[in-house]
């Protein structure tokens, strides 16, 4: 059973919050840019830190430059930063695969070391990672207010705990998607739609005049395949 209608004013711009390891070059960011610039609409993906308290914050410090009502759009665990910055600023969201309890992921990688292709930081997930995404996850939500798009085989995160939180949230349901969603692009009219802007079927970014989209000075755009 869906949530009582989330009331769809039109957003005045689009926050989109990569995944864990991943950075604002990202497929999926460059996507979101290529969209929001086709429809002239302000647009930010910054590039995160790998601490979540570090990452909501720089989150939320870029929403004064999208206006007053932005739509938040995030993957993976950007997808749990995007629940925690719609919740806390009463904002419309569309999460890709989100991470629902990402403590209990993270808990398998302590002492692990990761690199990150967009920053060239090495880091190693620590105990202090552990403990702030356990004090930022939200035990309930407000589901009417997201756009869940979900694969169908993701081989990272079991859809059924997005279910389960985001019970009665707008679904999409990508059969067979992986985790990394390649079929994105087929799916931004309908985001887009839910922040209350029309981008029409078949459109194309790469034919766009300025089609790396209407960035916000400062954040960066490396390349990345993740």
């Amino acid at each position: 059973m869906l949530s009582a209608a989330w009331p769809l004013s039109a957003a005045s711009g689009v926050l989109y919050l990569h995944g864990f390891n991943s950075g604002s070059g990202s497929p999926k960011a460059v996507l979101v840019r290529e969209a929001c610039a086709w429809l002239g609409l302000p647009c930010a993906t910054p590039q995160l830190p790998h601490r979540p308290a570090a990452a909501l914050a720089l989150a939320e410090s870029r929403l004064a430059r999208l206006g007053p009502r932005p739509l938040v759009v995030g993957s993976s665990m950007g997808g749990f930063l995007a629940t925690l910055v719609a919740e806390r600023h009463d904002l419309a969201g569309v999460l890709i695969n989100p991470a629902v309890a990402p403590a209990g992921l993270v808990v398998d990688w302590l002492g692990e070391r990761f690199d990150n292709a967009y920053t060239g930081e090495r880091f190693a997930i620590e105990a202090a990672h552990l403990e702030e995404l356990e004090a930022l996850t939200p035990e309930r939500v407000t589901a009417a207010r997201y756009l869940l798009l979900l694969g169908t085989a993701d081989e990272t995160l079991d859809p059924v705990d997005a279910f389960a939180l985001y019970r009665g949230a707008r679904t999409i349901l990508h059969p067979q998607g992986d985790h990394g969603l390649a079929a994105l692009a087929d799916y931004l009219p309908a985001i887009l739609a839910h922040g209350g802007h029309r981008l029409p079927p078949g459109w194309s970014g790469s034919q766009r005049p300025g089609a790396q989209g209407a960035g916000i000075p400062g954040d960066t755009n490396r390349n990345h395949f993740g």
